[in-house]
C-alpha cells in the first residue's frame, strides 16, 4: 500500500486549476492502480471483467475504460454485506449503509485513508460553496448510517471549522443555536433548510438578520425556483453539493459560491462520464444521459463504472472561479425515480420546476399515484401560502393543472392543502406517495 499516498487527498489549489490535459493524465495513472487493486482483491469485478473479455492490462487509455463493465446498486446487494470489500476485515474501520426500507441495504467500507480522502473532498468542497476556516458549520444532515451528517462533520472540521452537530429534528432549538452561536455555514437538505426558514418566521424570528451567508444542501434534488426561495427567506446563497454513499459520500462535486451552475466534479478523486441508459454507450460533453462514477482513491471498497441512475448533463466550459475540473450541471431526475403518467415520462423535479410558477402556493408538495383501470394516475397535492383564503383554492389547483400539463405535458389531478398540512421533512423529503398495489405498479 506504499502507492498510497494521502497528502495529494488534501485541499490543493494547483489541483483544483490543473491544465485538462495533465488532469487526464493523472486520472489515468490512478484508474489503472485501482482497477488492478478492485480486479486482485475483489471476487465480484474479477467474474464482471472476465465475463467483458477484459484485465487491468487492457486499461491503457482512458477511452479503453468504456470497454470495462459497469457496476449497480443490485451488484452491492448480491454481495451484501462485505463481499465488495477489496481489503481484509481489520482495514475497514468504518462502515455506512442506505435504510434498506426496499430490500437488503447497500453496504460501504472505508479505511483509514479512504476517510481521509473523504474529508479532504468535503473540505475542498465546503471551501468551493464559500465556507473558510473558522467558520461556525451549522450541521443539520442526520448523523448515523446516512453518509451525510459525518460527512459534513470530518469535512467542516478538516477546512479548519467550528462544527455545531446538531443533526436534524428540533427545529426550534436549530433556530436558537443558529442565531445564538452565529453560524455562517448552514449544512442540511434544501427540503429541511425550507423548514427551518418557515418555523423561524412562525416565531418571529428573520433569520435574514442572523451572521448566516451559505447553505450547503444536497441529499436530495431541488430546483433553481427553491433555491431562489431559499436564499430571500434565509438571506443567503444556496449552494448545491453532490454525493452518494456508494462512491464515498457528500463530496464527490460541488458548485462553486461565484457562478452556481453546475457542480464542480473532483476529477482527480473521481472519473465522470454520462452514458445512454439505454445502450450504456459513452456520450460527449453536452448530451443528456445517465451519470457514471469510478473511484480512483478508496481503497475499502472501489466502484468501478458506477450507474448513479441521476440524470444530467457534463461540461468542460471555464467557470469564472478559475477552476478546470468538469461540471456537473442540474441533475434533472434519477432513472428509478422516474413516473411514467398517461405515457409520458415525469421527474418529480420537473413538477417542482413547475409548481414554481403557480402563484398563491407554498413550496411543499406531495405526488400521490394511483391506478385507475389500466392506467396510473397523478394527484398533486399543494399547500396554499399563508393569508391565502379557502375561496381561492380552487384557482390555485386549476393553475397547478395548467402549469404542469403546458410545461411538462402531462395531465394529473391538484388538491389545495391549508398551511401545514403538507408533511414536513427532517430529512430527505418524501414527494412520492404511491398507493398502487405492488402488482400493479409498471
Amino acid at each position: 500500500m506504499s502507492d498510497r499516498n494521502t497528502d495529494e487527498y488534501f485541499f490543493h489549489k494547483d489541483i483544483e486549476t490543473m491544465p485538462r490535459d495533465q488532469l487526464r493524465q493523472l486520472q489515468l495513472e490512478k484508474l489503472k492502480r485501482i482497477v488492478h487493486h478492485a480486479y486482485a482483491n475483489v471476487a465480484h469485478y474479477r467474474r464482471s471483467f472476465q465475463a467483458a473479455g477484459v484485465t487491468p492490462d487492457d486499461l491503457q487509455s482512458l477511452e479503453d475504460f468504456q470497454r470495462f463493465p459497469f457496476t449497480e446498486k443490485t451488484d452491492l446487494r448480491d454481495n451484501y454485506p462485505f463481499d465488495m470489500f477489496a481489503v481484509p476485515q481489520n482495514e475497514v474501520i468504518r462502515v455506512h449503509a442506505s435504510s434498506g426500507t426496499t430490500g437488503k441495504p447497500t453496504v460501504v467500507g472505508y479505511t483509514r485513508e479512504d476517510l481521509d480522502a473523504w474529508s479532504a473532498v468535503m473540505a475542498r468542497s465546503m471551501a468551493c460553496a464559500g465556507a473558510r476556516p473558522g467558520d461556525i458549520v451549522h450541521n443539520a444532515y442526520g448523523y448515523g448510517l446516512f453518509t451525510g451528517g459525518l460527512g459534513a462533520h470530518y469535512g467542516a472540521e478538516a477546512l479548519g471549522c467550528t462544527v455545531v452537530p446538531v443533526s436534524g429534528g428540533l427545529t426550534e432549538r436549530q433556530i436558537v443555536l443558529l442565531n445564538d452561536f452565529g453560524a455562517r455555514i448552514l449544512c442540511s437538505t434544501p427540503s429541511y433548510a425550507l423548514n427551518i426558514a418557515e418555523v423561524a418566521e412562525a416565531e418571529g424570528v428573520d433569520l435574514r438578520n442572523a451572521p448566516l451567508e451559505f447553505g450547503l444542501f444536497g441529499a436530495e434534488p431541488w430546483s433553481e425556483g427553491l433555491r431562489a426561495e431559499l436564499d430571500e427567506r434565509l438571506g443567503i446563497k444556496s449552494v448545491d453539493i453532490y454525493g452518494l454513499s456508494e462512491i464515498i459520500g457528500p463530496g464527490v462535486a460541488c458548485e462553486c459560491h461565484q457562478a452556481r451552475s453546475g457542480l464542480h466534479g473532483w476529477e482527480d478523486m473521481f472519473l465522470f462520464e454520462t452514458i445512454d441508459p439505454d445502450t450504456g454507450e459513452s456520450l460527449p460533453f453536452g448530451a443528456a444521459g445517465e451519470l457514471v462514477i469510478t473511484t480512483l482513491a478508496k481503497w475499502a471498497q472501489p466502484m468501478i463504472r458506477y450507474r448513479t441512475r441521476d440524470i444530467t448533463r457534463l461540461t468542460d466550459e471555464p467557470c469564472i472561479c478559475g477552476r478546470t475540473h468538469m461540471r456537473i450541471l442540474r441533475i434533472t431526475g434519477r432513472n428509478d425515480d422516474m413516473l411514467i403518467i398517461r405515457g409520458v415520462n415525469v421527474f418529480p423535479s420537473q413538477v417542482e420546476a413547475a409548481l414554481m410558477h403557480v402563484k398563491g402556493i407554498a413550496p411543499h408538495y406531495q405526488l400521490v399515484l394511483q391506478r385507475e383501470g389500466s392506467m396510473d394516475t397523478l394527484t398533486v397535492e399543494v399547500e396554499a401560502a399563508k393569508g391565502i383564503s379557502p375561496e381561492r383554492y380552487d384557482d390555485l389547483e386549476r393553475d397547478t393543472v395548467h402549469q404542469i400539463k403546458s410545461r411538462i405535458g402531462v395531465t394529473c389531478r391538484a388538491v389545495a392543502m391549508s398551511p401545514g398540512e403538507v408533511p414536513r421533512s427532517e430529512g430527505k423529503a418524501v414527494r412520492v406517495k404511491d398507493l398502487r398495489t405492488p402488482k400493479t405498479r409498471s
